[in-house]
């Protein structure tokens, strides 16, 4: 009881101004779980993380070497949302038009007709995005940022929700081409996949065999609606935030730009992003507060791709993710 009391008084301290009914995001974040746990073993962070990507309204890359689930993770979220699915094959040869759409005259009519493309959608699943060529890449700018496509002098708003959730292969350098640092920074998340340990392993060898001649996909239920997904964006936009926490997420962004080990520090859109994605993490965890431990477990994911490691230090070794945690344990923790 007097734990309970000491909450409270640490509540009212705080001086929160309302209160948020998180018990229905959090049935539909438990059952979303559920039914991706059915197939894919361990990577509970991953699976967090790209929740809380569609929780903050943003786009994810995933990344990893073949055979770690990327893709087959992007369809089973697509099969748990009830919305436009949509994936594009990215390949050498792509062009723009191939994923934007393109004008075709009409004989009828007598004049030119927009013919959608499959970005057209709300959840969209580019594979691997490095092997389209940059003037390929280019042509997700203006679609993943603002929502929209502009053809021909025409605006074409993209229906709600639109995510983008995009898979590389960081190995295999054959056929592949950079993505530019403007197209990396308009995903919120860079998600690097690891190979699973030992006993998930053989978890996966044993329900592949238990599968026989069944698919994976077939028996996965629908758990949230484009309308159910919009509420939720806009109920985690309203996860309250302190003062000090806001100038927390400010300086370990600024410590990037003033780093030695770092060529290219971050931009204000990533100040932006990791306050989203904290709200989103605080959502995810029942709680309509952010706490440093959300900030911290934004900051990684969404910095480790908008900084630029120096030649010397690259050659060294040393990665992003090393240099992002130095920041983080040399910023001050507000009290």
């Amino acid at each position: 009881m007097e734990e309970f009391n000491n909450q409270e008084a640490t509540n009212e301290n705080v001086n929160f101004k309302s209160r948020i009914n998180l018990a229905p995001l959090l049935l539909s974040i438990t059952a979303i779980k559920a039914e991706l746990g059915t197939v894919i073993v361990g990577q509970s962070k991953m699976i967090d993380q790209m929740l809380v990507a569609i929780l903050s309204n943003g786009h994810v890359l995933l990344e990893g070497v073949p055979g770690v689930a990327k893709t087959i993770t992007a369809k089973l979220l697509a099969k748990t949302l009830n919305v436009g699915f949509s994936r594009i094959q990215f390949t050498p040869d792509l062009m723009p038009s191939d994923i934007l759409g393109t004008s075709v005259y009409d004989l009828k009519k007598s004049e030119f007709e927009f013919k959608k493309g499959p970005i057209f959608s709300n959840l969209i699943l580019i594979d691997e995005i490095n092997r389209a060529p940059a003037k390929t890449q280019a042509a997700l700018f203006e679609v993943m940022e603002e929502r929209q496509i502009t053809m021909d002098g025409t605006q074409y708003i993209l229906d709600t929700p639109f995510l983008v959730i995009a898979t590389q292969n960081p190995i295999e350098q054959e056929g592949t081409y950079r993505l530019p640092e403007a197209q990396l920074d308009r995903f919120l998340f860079k998600i690097s996949i690891d190979y699973p340990i030992l006993e998930d392993e053989i978890t996966i060898i044993q329900r592949e065999h238990s599968l026989q001649n069944n698919g994976k996909l077939e028996n996965i239920k629908t758990i949230l609606s484009g309308l159910d997904i919009k509420n939720y964006q806009s109920l985690v936009k309203q996860i309250i935030i302190e003062p000090q926490l806001i100038e927390y997420i400010a300086k370990i962004v600024v410590n990037t730009r003033e780093n030695a080990f770092l060529y290219l520090g971050a931009s204000p859109r990533a100040s932006i992003a990791i306050l989203n994605a904290a709200k989103g993490f605080a959502a995810i965890r029942g709680r309509d507060f952010v706490t440093p431990e959300d900030i911290k477990e934004a900051t990684i994911p969404v910095l480790q791709h908008r900084v630029i490691v120096t030649p010397e230090r690259e050659m060294e070794g040393i990665s992003s993710i090393e240099i992002i945690k130095q920041i983080i344990e040399s910023v001050e923790i507000p009290r």
